[in-house]
C-alpha cells in the first residue's frame, strides 16, 4: 500500500507543476493582453464637434474615455485652464494633415488682422443710440441712468434712463456676431426703460463714457 502511494504522489507531482498555458514563456505571459476574435466594424475618427452651454468660461480639463485591446475600459485626462468662448464648438479629431492645419491657421489669423472690427447699430432714437460689437454695447446718450439689474428667463439687462418722455414702445433685433438679441424699450413716469436681452447667461459690467455708457459681457 505504501509503495503504491509514493508512486502515485510521483505521478501527480508533474502535473500540479504544469503551467495552463505552455506556447506562452514563463516571464511574458501575464503580460499579454487577452484579446477577442470577434470582427468589430467601428469607423475611424475623423472629427467630431462638442458644444458647451452659455454658461462654460473656463475649459478646466479633457478627458477621454477609450476601449483597450483587451476590452477593458479606461480614462486619460489632460489638464487645461483656458477660457473659452461657448458660441464656438470643441473639435475632437484625429490630425491627418498637420500642415494644412498650421497654413489654415496662419491664413485665419492673417485674415482677423486684416479686418478691422467696428460697432453695428442696433437702435437709434433722438435721445439715445446703441451700438453693438461682439461681447460690448455702446450706449450714447446723455440721460442719467438711474439703474439696471440683471434677470433670466430669458437672461436680459434692465435699464431704467431719466426723461420725461412719450414715445411708443420699441423693439429690435440686434445684428449678427454680437451677443445681444434684441433691445426693447418702453416709457413710464419720469424714465424709459430698455431691455436688453442676450444670447446666453452672462455677467456684466457698465462704465461711465464722455458720449454715455459701455456694457460689456463675461
Amino acid at each position: 500500500m505504501l509503495k503504491f502511494f509514493l508512486l502515485f504522489t510521483l505521478f501527480l507531482t508533474p502535473l500540479l507543476n504544469a503551467r495552463e498555458n505552455p506556447f506562452f514563456p514563463v516571464d511574458s505571459a501575464q503580460d499579454i493582453p487577452v484579446t477577442t476574435n470577434q470582427i468589430q466594424n467601428i469607423p475611424p475618427l475623423k472629427r467630431v464637434s462638442i458644444e458647451l452651454p452659455s454658461t462654460a468660461r473656463v475649459l478646466e480639463s479633457v478627458t477621454i474615455k477609450y476601449k483597450n485591446l483587451d476590452g477593458s475600459i479606461a480614462t486619460k485626462t489632460t489638464e487645461l485652464e483656458h477660457s473659452v468662448d461657448w458660441h464656438l464648438p470643441l473639435f475632437v479629431s484625429q490630425n491627418y494633415c498637420v500642415q494644412e492645419t498650421k497654413e489654415a491657421v496662419k491664413s485665419t489669423t492673417k485674415t482677423k488682422k486684416s479686418v478691422k472690427k467696428r460697432y453695428k447699430e442696433v437702435l437709434k432714437l433722438p435721445f439715445i443710440r446703441f451700438e453693438a460689437l461682439g461681447k460690448k454695447l455702446r450706449v450714447t446718450t446723455k440721460d442719467k441712468l438711474l439703474r439696471h439689474f440683471l434677470l433670466v428667463k430669458p437672461h436680459r439687462i434692465v435699464c431704467d434712463f431719466q426723461r420725461d418722455t412719450d414715445i411708443r414702445s420699441y423693439v429690435k433685433n440686434a445684428p449678427k456676431g454680437s451677443s445681444f438679441k434684441r433691445i426693447r424699450i418702453g416709457t413710464h413716469k419720469g424714465y424709459y426703460r430698455v431691455v436688453i436681452e442676450l444670447d446666453g447667461y452672462y455677467t456684466y459690467s457698465v462704465k461711465k463714457t464722455a458720449k454715455g455708457y459701455l456694457f460689456i459681457l463675461f
